[in-house]
């Protein structure tokens, strides 16, 4: 069985541990396998590559590498980090989350 994580792709967070500690930056993917994330500019890493069609002269490319998911926080509009809860939506009728600190949901 999946587990379900509180961030999901799409959504600003921070990392709150590690080498890249308070960045912030956009989850480009989630790797519910591994349990790690993508985070846009953070944790990159130089990459050797061969001379392929794409890139014809190879070379060094920086790329994003993955990062637990427990070493991210989502931030809410106000731009600080915050833990995230599920709530019923009284108007839909669906889950949504929202942000533990300032109550308002996150989309």
């Amino acid at each position: 069985m999946k587990r379900k994580f509180h961030i999901r792709k799409g959504d600003t967070v921070m990392v709150i541990a590690g080498d890249s500690k308070g960045q912030q930056g956009r989850v480009l993917k989630v790797d519910t396998d591994s349990e790690t994330a993508i985070v846009e500019g953070i944790n990159m890493i130089s990459k050797h590559s061969r001379p392929s069609t794409q890139n014809p002269k190879g070379g060094i490319v920086h790329k994003e590498a993955p990062i637990h998911i427990s070493n991210l926080k989502v931030v809410d509009s106000s731009g600080k980090p915050t833990r995230t809860g599920r709530k019923i939506d009284a108007k839909t009728n669906k889950t949504v989350r929202y942000s533990i600190k300032s109550g308002e949901v996150i989309k």
